[in-house]
């Protein structure tokens, strides 16, 4: 009885084993279909279960880097606000009471305007630690590279360039790291050849700036050399050699000097003689003015090639836009920051000259009736406007103010048109970055020439000053929508690029130097109160950084010495921003 049952029970478990195995056999399923294809299913739903949750892992990976790389943004920031607590910035006495940032804002300041000058912020932030990371001292950021290239002679462009959009932003951790490079790493020593102009425009800062007198004397080193690039008798050329000071002109102007680079150097030089009580920087300007003088035509309108030695039979396209620009500018500009006196009423003449030549040259296309600046090359016309010109408008709108109520109603209406076109530039493209020069033809309002966007500034300057002059919120909107196409074309994880093909939105490899100093400067400021950087006691030189405005008499040398003892430097101590394209 004992045995049949232990048979009985293997015989049990040995049917129960062949009944489990018979489903890992193919020959089972060939007999049931359905069992098949539901055996198939189960294996593709659990395969694509173990796939689909590898993916989540990666993207719950990414997104983890991410959000660490915004937490380290944020920290960095928190740094900030914490170290304006704690830090000390040698500061000025005038500055104290002269340069306001927006760490106390006005009650009408709404928080729409104050969310988009945290998102400005931002962005500077965002490029400011990419250049810190990845080409620290170095001129310009190669953001895809992520390296640094000496466009400027290894002379830290983007550093300097930046110090004041630093302090105007409270960014004071990130500042007070800037000038202690400058402290200790800055050189002349170099044997490399730099534009004078572009040097000038962008180190000018050092010499107002809120900062320790080690950087004042930068700047007395730096644009005290570069007057070895004036020829008294003439017009001063546009490229020197740091370490010999041998002055030349580049070689495909054949000799000329440039318009733009020569004409515009008055407001920094004038500035370095205020603040080192020397009165020969401000002079040696001032007789390159001289010298435009004796050769200014009835019109107002120089072509952008003059023979450095003579100033006489200039030569090329009369323009507002590439080489030409900055001149007109600086025509106003001195007058303003000399508080429009009778000494530099000649300034504020030749300008308004020049206003009037402008005028000749509006065209408006069709059908849309957009004005526009157009160019020439001796009687001939060409339908073309730079990107470059969009500056236009808001020098139109700061000069407005000077004429009589009729002829500034007409100026400031000019401007305003001019605006429009501008913005247009920008929203006629798929990406909403305008490109670096257009052509007007019949029929046709407006049509992209070169494709390029290299983060230029000019149509938001004139954004901001027609915002600051007229309070049209329009202009604000206007500055947004281009701020939104930057930061959906431009922004990549390792700082800001340019576009090679604004309507492709193809990158390239450059943050330009400007883009900090400028670009990202006009945007905060234009939802800014108006008394960030008061236009009534500060003028901006044409790479956007302040200079004070002093009043100006006929004795300069008793000008000089009235200014007050605090505001002395101790004794013992160019075409308007070219940019830079990479390699294609």
């Amino acid at each position: 009885m004992g045995k049949k049952s232990s048979s009985s029970a293997s015989a049990a478990a040995s049917s129960s084993s062949s009944r489990t195995w018979r489903y890992v056999q193919p020959r089972y399923y060939v007999k049931r279909p359905k069992r098949l294809a539901f055996l198939i299913l189960l294996c593709v739903s659990v395969t694509w279960i173990f796939y689909d949750r590898q993916s989540l892992i990666k993207d719950h990976q990414e997104e983890i880097l991410r959000l660490q790389e915004e937490v380290a943004n944020l920290h960095s920031a928190l740094e900030a606000i914490h170290g304006r607590t704690k830090e000390s910035i040698p500061e000025q006495e005038e500055t104290e009471t002269s340069i306001h940032t927006t760490e106390s804002t006005s009650t009408d300041d709404d928080s729409i305007n104050a969310q988009r000058r945290e998102k400005v912020k931002d962005a500077m932030l965002h490029a400011w630690k990419c250049y810190e990371k990845y080409a620290w001292g170095m001129d310009e950021l190669k953001p895809f590279s992520r390296i640094g290239v000496d466009s400027f002679g290894g002379l830290g462009a983007t550093l300097v360039d930046s110090l004041d959009t630093l302090y105007i932003m409270g960014l004071h951790t990130e500042f007070q790291k800037a000038t202690e490079w400058i402290e200790k790493s800055f050189s002349l020593r170099k044997n490399i050849e730099v534009s004078v102009f572009e040097t000038t425009i962008r180190f000018c800062i050092l010499i107002h700036s809120p900062l320790i007198n080690v950087l004042s004397f930068v700047a007395f080193r730096i644009l005290g050399g570069l007057l070895s690039a004036y020829d008294l008798s003439g017009i001063p050329y546009n490229r020197i050699n740091l370490e010999y000071g041998r002055p030349t002109n580049p070689k495909w102007t054949r000799g000329s000097s440039i318009l733009a680079d020569s004409g515009s150097e008055q407001l920094e030089f004038i500035a370095l003689s205020q603040r080192t009580n020397d009165p020969k920087y401000q002079e040696t300007a001032e007789k390159v003015i001289e010298r435009f003088r004796t050769i200014f035509p009835a019109d107002g309108l120089l072509p952008i090639y003059i023979n450095p030695q003579t100033g006489i039979n200039p030569t090329g396209t009369v323009t507002f836009g590439a080489m030409g620009d900055s001149f007109y500018e600086y025509l106003l500009k001195a007058w303003i920051q000399g508080n429009k006196t009778e000494a530099v009423k000649y300034y504020r003449e030749m300008w308004e000259t020049s206003m009037q030549g402008l005028q000749s040259m509006i065209r408006r296309s069709n059908p849309s009736s957009f004005a526009y600046i157009s160019e020439k090359l001796g009687d001939t016309v060409y339908d073309k406007m730079d990107e470059l010109a969009c500056f236009v408008p808001g020098m139109l709108a700061l000069g407005a103010s000077g004429y009589d109520t009729e002829e500034a109603d007409k100026i400031m209406t000019l401007a305003e048109e001019l605006a429009r076109t501008c913005y247009n530039f920008y929203q006629s493209t798929e990406t909403k970055l305008a490109g670096e020069n257009y052509y007007f033809r019949e029929g046709e309002d407006m049509v992209v020439g070169t494709s390029w966007n290299i983060q230029r500034p000019e149509t938001i300057e004139s954004l901001f000053y027609l915002w600051r002059l007229t309070g049209n919120n329009t202009y604000r909107e206007w500055g947004w929508d281009i701020f939104e196409a930057f930061e959906s074309n431009s922004r990549i994880a390792s700082g800001y690029v340019g576009l090679k093909d604004v309507h492709t939105g193809a990158q390239d490899d450059m943050m330009q130097s400007f883009f900090l100093a400028e670009t990202l400067k006009y945007l905060y400021l234009l939802f800014s109160p108006p008394s960030v950087i008061s236009l009534d006691e500060w003028v901006f030189n044409t790479e956007a950084h302040p200079l004070r405005i002093r009043t100006r008499n006929d004795d300069h040398d008793e000008q000089l010495m009235s200014l007050d003892q605090d505001d002395k430097f101790p004794s013992h101590l160019r075409g308007r921003k070219e940019g830079r394209l990479e390699n294609k």
